[in-house]
């Protein structure tokens, strides 16, 4: 089996030996999901088979080149790590009554609600069972990692309170519910390689910084990009009524210019198509895009500068180069 990495690096030997590494957190990972009830292989077989870029489980073999990438429970944490992330899925897709997922049918609307949060449950279970045998301060941080997880899509269901600033709001929602696995990923990489505590410390930072950035990210380009260029419709956030950054900067501007837009946003039927497109057309030429823009880099010079004082390894220059990417892709 072979899978590509999700973000190519400059040192080829790196690329390859991650390619190889992620093909056998693939198979374990196939082999732990369709495991036990049938029930469960069958809904877990379908989310495998609408792939992923197992962007987690790269973070979790690229942290481990800062100590001993070998190490037999390197690829044991990255299983756990993806298994954890896809159990969100099936739980997020319940919740948002999403009928796609990836281009494919989604899990809920393909076996149920119900059957969709037993088949998310028991994928916690999985990576939990797996964490156990490595060791009480991995049950630990992924207890904390899954408070954080339950805590930010909390936040985001009840939605801004009274009082609350909505921009706060959207940052810790993304920060809980996005950053926490990704920075967990890191940290799990580099723990058990057996690199020292303070670089553990730094690789989780930067890898929580790097994730809210990749997300804010997400958030431009769905303004900005082009159906061509994402492969996706534009502005569909938009039109399903969600407040991402560049939303949130536009109403939280005064300027009289953007009056047109921030009715748009507040008061008009976006599902209408002549509105969503002026709505979008707007939004593209506002300072809001900008300020978006400016706050991605913002992250990704904070993940930087948890990065410098790692040691000089290829895969400080591969973490850095994926901060490269972030910036790339937001334009």
């Amino acid at each position: 089996m072979t899978i590509a990495v999700p973000v190519e690096f400059a040192d080829e030997a790196l690329t390859a030996e991650m390619a190889e590494d992620l093909a056998v957190v693939e198979t374990a990972l196939r082999d732990t999901s369709f495991g036990g009830d049938e029930m469960f292989a069958e809904v877990s077989r379908h989310m495998m088979e609408a792939g992923g870029k197992r962007f987690r489980a790269m973070l979790v073999l690229l942290a481990a080149r800062f100590g001993d990438s070998r190490d037999k429970r390197i690829v044991p944490a990255a299983v756990a790590i993806e298994l954890t992330h896809l159990a969100t899925l099936f739980h997020d897709d319940v919740m948002d009554e999403a009928v796609i997922r990836r281009g494919h049918p989604s899990a809920n609307s393909m076996f149920g609600n119900s059957v969709a949060i037993l088949a998310g449950d028991y994928l916690f279970a999985r990576a939990s069972r797996i964490l156990a045998d490595l060791g009480p301060q991995a049950i630990r941080i992924q207890a904390e990692t899954f408070s954080r997880l339950v805590d930010g899509q909390l936040a985001e269901t009840v939605g801004v309170r009274p009082g609350q600033d909505p921009l706060d709001h959207y940052m810790h929602v993304i920060t809980e519910k996005t950053g926490s696995l990704i920075a967990t990923s890191g940290r799990f990489g580099a723990m058990f390689s057996g690199a020292p505590d303070e670089i553990s410390d730094l690789i989780a930072d930067a890898c929580q910084r790097i994730g809210v950035a990749w997300q804010l990210s997400d958030d431009v380009l769905d303004v900005s990009s082009s159906s061509a260029q994402s492969g996706k419709e534009s502005g569909t956030d938009l039109r399903q009524g969600v407040r991402t950054l560049p939303v949130l900067y536009a109403l939280r501007s005064a300027d009289p210019a953007g009056e047109r837009l921030r009715w748009l946003l507040t008061e008009a039927d976006l599902t209408d198509a002549a509105l969503h497109a002026e709505a979008l057309s707007l939004l593209r030429v506002s300072p809001a895009l900008g300020e978006a823009r400016e706050t991605v880099r913002s992250w990704i010079a904070d993940a930087r500068s948890r990065l410098t004082p790692l040691p000089s390894v290829p895969a400080r220059a591969a973490f850095e180069s994926l901060c490269d990417f972030v910036l790339t892709r937001t334009g």
